[in-house]
């Protein structure tokens, strides 16, 4: 019996070392994972599937010194102003992000930044406060540095904002610093459905190319601008190489003049729109078009509207220097 016991107690013996390290084993606590870094996390979450994720668009920093191969001056502006009417109404900040590109339309380098508020001559409405987060208080005794706005717009080979044709206006209105210049529409002069965009304002391209920004701030918005135009689609060009191929064609302005008044619902569905003379135009329903579709439309206006085929309505031929201004 007593040679049973003592094998036993030597079992138990060699097996103490090994149960005493296995009950230590299970006290230690688990090593936690190693960190992930917040790109990580963001990637994790979209591979689900069940996610997707808006990074905050971070703006380029100016070039100490300009790449070689892009000669050429692009400026991205934007105003923000007390109301819709350029006549009337007055801005109360400019943003311009100034950039170099070349005959392609690839992008170089951001070469200048400027933003500027103006304190206008009546108190900012309450509406455009809410709208621009720009109030009375804010822009109290500021002025609009024309010298270093100069700085960017003179030398400028292409102005682009988005929607030109409210832009343009208010600033030829401010200052002549802006007369002459060519300028590009990134709302009207780019096919965005093509590019796989729903909507054209810039708040939802910024969404959809997967960032976010401060909107309605000028400076803010130009620098979202110039990352969406520098996006390239697929294989594809960018959204800016399309817009400066676009700025460099002529379109036609067609006036349906003296067309019958019967007729304006037709004119209205096709894409005329209404001038009542004012603005210096011709008093007429008129449409813009490209070179290449001056034949079917002034085919359309003789059959359709006219009824005449040796109708004439006034044409006037646009360029960038022309389209867009008051």
């Amino acid at each position: 019996m007593s040679v049973h016991r003592d094998s036993q107690l030597d079992m138990f013996a060699k097996a103490a070392p090994a149960i005493a390290e296995a009950r230590s084993l299970s006290r230690r606590r688990p090593s936690p994972p190693a960190a992930r870094s917040d790109e990580d996390m963001a990637r994790a979450l979209e591979e689900s599937g069940n996610y997707r994720i808006l990074r905050k668009l971070a703006a380029r920093p100016v070039a100490a010194a300009r790449q070689p191969g892009f000669p050429r001056l692009g400026v991205v502006l934007d105003t923000e102003t007390t109301g819709l009417n350029h006549r009337s109404d007055e801005i109360i900040e400019i943003g311009a992000v100034a950039f170099t590109f070349d005959d392609t339309g690839a992008i170089g380098d951001v070469v200048g930044i400027y933003g500027g508020l103006q304190q206008p001559s009546r108190p900012i409405p309450a509406d455009i406060t809410k709208l621009t987060g720009i109030t009375d208080g804010m822009v109290e005794g500021q002025v609009i540095d024309i010298r270093s706005l100069s700085a960017l717009i003179e030398p400028a080979d292409l102005i682009i904002a988005h929607n030109a044709g409210f832009d343009r206006p208010f600033c030829e209105a401010f200052s002549p610093l802006f007369a002459g210049k060519a300028w590009a529409c990134s709302v009207s002069e780019i096919d965005w459905s093509a590019r796989g965009f729903e909507g054209t304002k810039l708040g939802y391209l910024v969404g959809q190319a997967g960032y976010f920004h401060e909107g309605h701030r000028a400076v803010d918005d130009c620098h979202a601008l110039l990352e969406i135009l520098d996006r390239q689609h697929g294989h594809g060009d960018s959204a800016f190489a399309e817009l400066y191929r676009a700025s460099q064609r002529s379109r036609i302005r067609i006036f349906a003049e003296h067309s019958p008044f019967e007729m304006k619902d037709h004119l209205k569905a096709r894409g005329y729109r209404w001038s009542d003379g004012s603005d210096g135009r011709l008093k007429s329903w008129w449409i813009e078009v490209g070179e290449e579709d001056l034949g079917d439309e002034l085919s359309y206006l003789r059959s359709e509207i006219y009824r005449w085929k040796e109708a004439d309505p006034p044409i006037v031929r646009l360029t960038a220097f022309d389209r867009f201004k008051l």
